[in-house]
């Protein structure tokens, strides 16, 4: 007996609330904000996520759909019972520049250690919800009582990438974004009569809007090898329509969509409680507006056959071979397509004196005086630093001087001119990058000798893991920009 298939949905992460944008003036708009902000659920994180949202970072926003059956005629899917797993599952990296975007899709069948996990109660307490060891990635929501906090905890313990913020959504969110916009555009090579999904569709271009647009999305027997990767690939099309057509001028010089688009946006959304308000869901919209489709990159993690199954239970591993490099793309800012000439040229110029300044002579690590301050870095980095460097890298002459005044989103190393050469062996043995190098004075350490600051900002991952950008991003098998059509194959 062949297994269900299980559903897909894509939320046009917050396209929607460019409306918001536009709707949104005098006394009128006051209490239509109000009245939208009240259409949004939202889910306290605790520490998995950022504080706050901000204008003048990279940001990483974890966008889940989920597999619950709620709204009106969605009890009729397969699975009717489910409490709500992650079932689809999208990292969107937004540049700090706002060149470029990366979202990379999380596949759900994925093996993972999922983490303990604090979870928010009723009743304002906090349980502590306990991992498990190789389980499929879609288990990390709804099960145990497990919330999206879990899921956030969970991709940050597989990639090393921290999310900062969630948006989920269940099947309505297709449905409801879809019709608001007035149908999406699809395209398939050949024609599809899928019993399951129950997606008609000839072959070509068509448009879809509702229950048909929720076919489309979680239809996995008529592409590809009817498997869940090929379906991600199908709904990465799918969200690029959508995502044309809700910034299309169709879309924002017709104020019927426009606030059709509002109310279905924020009705389907549940967020983390930062960005719960209305005014902070339309900066990360026009935040995202800057983004050129062009620059906007889908792509899938890595991944190869897990060894481990037998012939029932088919799930999916990360590929050690290529995984790691998209992680590390994302997490120092590294596009994944070409920039505009002038944007590149000035980033080149960037790379070119950030390496200028680790070139030149390196004193020896036993003559490196540094003092060593948490500025946003995990509890304890800065002790676990100078045990690593004292004992394992021979910098004796180093000491943990305890929490920086201010939070940094940067490591940096700043030191005197006379103690370039210091700098210089210190930025090689713990692999920082030159721009983290900041020419400036010393200080005086404990034995009142002139030392150079180490302040751990909260890009630092651990001691003896590099800080030091790759250049240029891998190339993705599969990887496709918002701004091309493609037919599903």
């Amino acid at each position: 007996m062949k297994k269900k298939s299980k559903a897909k949905k894509v939320l046009a992460w917050t396209g929607g609330t460019m409306a918001v944008v536009l709707i949104a003036t005098g006394a009128a708009g006051y209490f239509y904000l109000k009245h939208l902000e009240g259409n949004i659920n939202a889910t306290d994180v605790g520490d998995a996520g950022s504080k706050g949202f901000s204008k003048d970072e990279a940001f990483n926003i974890l966008i889940i759909g989920t597999d619950k059956r709620t709204g009106k005629g969605n009890e009729g899917y397969g699975d009717k019972g489910s409490v709500g797993h992650a079932d689809t599952n999208i990292l969107l990296h937004v540049s700090e520049d706002r060149s470029n975007a990366t979202a990379m899709s999380i596949p759900r069948d994925l093996v993972v250690d999922i983490p303990d996990c604090p979870t928010k109660q009723p009743d304002g307490s906090t349980k502590v919800i306990p991992g498990t060891e190789q389980e499929r990635f879609n288990t990390s929501l709804g099960q145990f009582g497990r919330d999206a906090g879990c899921t956030m905890r969970t991709v940050e313990a597989v990639t090393g990438i921290h999310v900062d913020h969630f948006m989920m959504a269940d099947f309505n969110a297709v449905k409801e974004l879809s019709t608001a916009v007035g149908g999406v555009k699809v395209c398939v090579e050949h024609a599809v009569d899928d019993k399951q999904s129950k997606l008609r569709l000839p072959a070509g271009e068509s448009t879809v809007s509702g229950e048909q647009a929720l076919a489309f999305v979680r239809t996995r027997h008529a592409f590809g090898n009817q498997g869940d990767l090929d379906r991600i690939k199908v709904q990465q099309q799918f969200l690029g329509s959508l995502m044309r057509q809700m910034s299309s001028s169709d879309t924002l010089t017709n104020p019927t969509k426009l606030y059709k688009l509002a109310e279905a946006a924020t009705s389907a959304l549940t967020v983390d409680t930062a960005i719960k308000k209305v005014s902070t869901l339309k900066d990360i919209a026009l935040e995202l507006k800057k983004v050129p489709p062009k620059n906007v990159t889908f792509l899938t993690l890595p991944v190869r056959d897990n060894p481990a199954d037998g012939a029932v239970r088919k799930t999916v591993i990360p590929d050690e071979s290529q995984a790691p490099a998209v992680y590390d793309a994302i997490k120092n800012d590294v596009s994944f397509t070409e920039i505009k000439k002038k944007e590149k040229a000035s980033k080149d110029a960037a790379a070119e004196a950030d390496a200028a300044k680790l070139k030149g002579t390196q004193s020896k690590a036993s003559e490196v005086r540094v003092r060593i301050l948490n500025g946003g870095a995990a509890q304890g980095s800065a002790q676990k630093t100078l045990e690593w460097l004292q004992n394992e890298q021979g910098v004796l002459k180093s000491e943990n001087a305890g929490n920086a005044g201010t939070t940094l989103s940067r490591t940096t190393l700043e030191y005197a001119p006379d103690q370039a050469d210091q700098a210089r062996k210190l930025a090689a043995i713990m692999g920082l990058p030159g721009s983290a190098l900041k020419p400036g004075k010393s200080v005086t350490n404990t034995q009142g000798l002139p030392a150079m600051t180490l302040t751990l900002g909260k890009d630092y991952k651990g001691a003896g893991v590099s800080l030091t950008a790759p250049v240029k991003a891998p190339e993705v098998q599969g990887q496709s920009t918002a701004d091309k059509v493609e037919c599903a194959k």
